[in-house]
């Protein structure tokens, strides 16, 4: 009975190193960033051994090829830190949807209204939407003014990031957190 194996297969790493480096000749930097020449690929790999570091592509499209002798480890440690830190310093933020009626009531109103104060103090965008259901429709100017009027409560907490229109049988109004507002208890 004859069985085949499957070969497992290779991740390949988007970075050249020492032995995926392409036989062809490159102009090799050293670790101080002085120009050793252009050298072959196994003339390059003796230096990176004889300086303990490694042989890693920097410029694949250049014309020759750039490689620079590096550690590697250090180099890859390095850039997964920058990132961390980009990630970090990422803003991330939701969309909340808060959604009110033409008809709405004053406490109604009130409480809708500190929930879009948060939303915004914690730093997320607030959508405002407005639904008509059945003949309400035809008195989209009782709702635009509900909007308005919800829109300037906000003024001081927010920007208009969209513009009132409609969509549907909706009124929709997009609002982004104030850059100059701050958080409770700051």
């Amino acid at each position: 009975m004859e069985v085949n194996c499957i070969r497992p297969v290779k991740t390949k790493s988007t970075e050249l190193v020492n032995d995926d480096v392409p036989n062809k000749e490159m102009l090799v930097i050293d670790n101080e960033g002085n120009k050793l020449g252009v050298l072959s690929k196994k003339e390059a790999l003796s230096k990176a051994a004889q300086y303990d570091l490694d042989l890693v592509v920097v410029a694949p499209d250049a014309n020759p090829m750039v490689a620079k002798l590096m550690d590697y480890s250090k180099y890859r440690f390095d850039q997964q830190k920058k990132m961390r830190e980009m990630k970090k310093n990422q803003k991330t933020f939701q969309l909340k949807e808060l959604r009110l009626s033409p008809t709405i009531d004053k406490h109604d109103f009130d409480t809708k209204l500190k929930h879009a104060i948060r939303f915004l103090q914690d730093g997320d965008k607030v959508k405002i939407s407005i639904r008509f259901k059945g003949r309400m429709i035809t008195h989209k100017d009782v709702g635009a003014v509900v909007m308005k009027n919800f829109v300037e409560s906000l003024v001081e907490y927010s920007t208009i990031e969209s513009k009132t229109k409609m969509e549907g049988n909706s009124m929709i109004t997009i609002l982004a957190p104030s850059k100059d507002i701050k958080k409770e208890g700051e």
